[in-house]
């Protein structure tokens, strides 16, 4: 992955951020930039087709996607950090840490996941399809499986066609890419050797990636610490106040 868009902000330990599938830096983790910079010096970068990154010619890879972020961080002047990944991004971030070991300082993986459960794989093949058709349908059922069903629940008609529209309207042109690369996912076996402080963090309301599969994340890696936010897989837009609480408390253990 090269030419990728990136943004560094703040001073103070690096945090490197690995967004999710169809996401961007800003899409997944704006409600946290603002705090965590003034306390991390914070470096994302857009996947292929997000943002301002160009779409790839050639298959996403794992691999591909975490040394194009450390290479991000290498340029950006920061050698060590913590990997913050989300959704899709803590496979990344996994990757990261089991590639780069000597660079990272510590992990903190949120809606995540090491596979994929026969019913997730089941919604992934359903969003795979609707990309090629309505981008209305790809936004209702975006918003249908990513949402807290009590938040839902709550909303008005008008609320729910105006999300639909919202995001019908902001679909990266790289996400079928970005998708195909989630239904190959399967870090379960890099997941022992991993030896940094890991925070894991799972939205016990997900119905896009099962809460079961973020449990089993972190039963993966040796000493890890599990966190549960009653929420959807949209963690940013319903819960920012708790994943920021505990990502704040997380580093504030981990980093000087």
């Amino acid at each position: 992955m090269t030419g990728n868009f990136a943004t560094t902000t703040g001073s103070g330990p690096g945090l490197l951020l690995a967004h999710g599938a169809g996401g961007s830096v800003e899409a997944n983790f704006g409600p946290l930039i603002d705090v965590l910079s003034r306390t991390h010096t914070v470096i994302g970068a857009d996947y292929p087709g997000t943002g301002a990154t160009p779409r790839s010619a050639t298959p996403l890879t794992l691999d591909g996607l975490a040394d194009a972020l450390v290479d991000t961080a290498v340029r950006e002047g920061v050698e060590r950090f913590t990997a913050l990944g989300y959704s899709l991004g803590t496979a990344v971030a996994v990757r990261v840490a089991t590639r780069h070991p000597e660079r990272v300082t510590s992990l903190i993986l949120t809606a995540g996941f090491a596979r994929l459960d026969n019913r997730t794989r089941l919604g992934v093949e359903v969003w795979r399809h609707l990309l090629d058709g309505d981008p209305r349908a790809l936004a209702r059922f975006v918003l249908h499986a990513a949402s807290d069903p009590v938040r839902l629940d709550a909303l008005t008609p008008g609320a729910i066609d105006a999300a639909v529209e919202d995001i019908a309207a902001s679909v990266p042109p790289g996400t079928a890419d970005h998708v195909e690369l989630v239904a190959s996912v399967d870090t379960r076996a890099e997941l022992a050797r991993i030896t940094v402080p890991t925070l894991v963090v799972v939205p016990t309301r997900d119905q896009l990636i099962s809460p079961a599969l973020g449990r089993e994340l972190a039963l993966g890696i040796p000493g890890s610490q599990l966190v549960e936010i009653d929420c959807g897989h949209l963690v940013g837009a319903e819960a920012p106040g708790e994943w920021l609480k505990a990502v704040t408390e997380f580093l504030g253990t981990r980093e000087p």
